[in-house]
């Protein structure tokens, strides 16, 4: 990546966590696109490049993480599969990357807030569509680390569908929890219980 598609990036990942920061910390209906731009050092007009909307900006962060999955299951192509789909998804849930890691964050209030923002239809519609396409670009991933077709083999696209799948319950679990247990671990067990076939409890 050049230094301009770089700063590109950063810009969006910037204006992307300031919308989700802002909206988990305000609610949705109280942040605008100009609150989010001032957040991320640049002009509404930046934003507008970037997003359509609050929700789409918001949705780009976990859009985002699952797209890096993808990319890190390209990598390491000796690597058992469900071994490799375990190590990209922890490595993107892992403690240090959630906004629970970054200094002054009170976890509880945070909690809180991204429930009332994931209650939002809106925002709901934005993550159906980030979600759909992460799934795609996780069994794109797959098939090639598996030799597999994506027109003709249900196989890569019924892994994606379950890595995705996982991901979602977990951070459902993560948030319905009182106190809230942690999601990378939620992901971990989740994971091994898949590889394991889903045996009875």
């Amino acid at each position: 990546m050049g230094l301009r598609d770089r700063k590109k990036a950063e810009t969006r990942a910037a204006l992307s966590w300031a919308a989700l920061r802002l909206a988990v910390e305000r609610g949705l209906d109280h942040v605008k696109v100009e609150d989010i731009a001032e957040a991320a050092g640049v002009s509404p007009r930046t934003f507008n490049n970037y997003f359509s909307s609050k929700g789409e900006a918001i949705a780009t962060h976990h859009l985002d993480r699952c797209l890096r999955i993808a990319e890190a299951l390209r990598e390491h192509p000796a690597e058992p599969l469900w071994d490799a789909i375990t190590r990209a998804v922890l490595t993107q849930f892992a403690p240090e990357t959630t906004a629970a890691a970054h200094p002054g964050t009170d976890t509880a209030r945070w909690t809180a807030g991204v429930r009332r923002m994931l209650a939002e239809p809106a925002l709901q519609g934005e993550l159906l569509r980030a979600g759909a396409r992460a799934e795609a670009e996780i069994a794109a991933a797959v098939a090639d680390r598996t030799g597999t077709d994506l027109a003709h083999d249900q196989y890569p696209h019924l892994v994606a569908s379950v890595v995705m799948a996982a991901t979602n319950t977990a951070m459902a679990h993560h948030l319905r929890t009182d106190p809230p247990v942690p999601a990378a671990q939620l992901l971990a067990d989740g994971l091994a219980r898949i590889a394991a076939g889903l045996p009875t409890p």
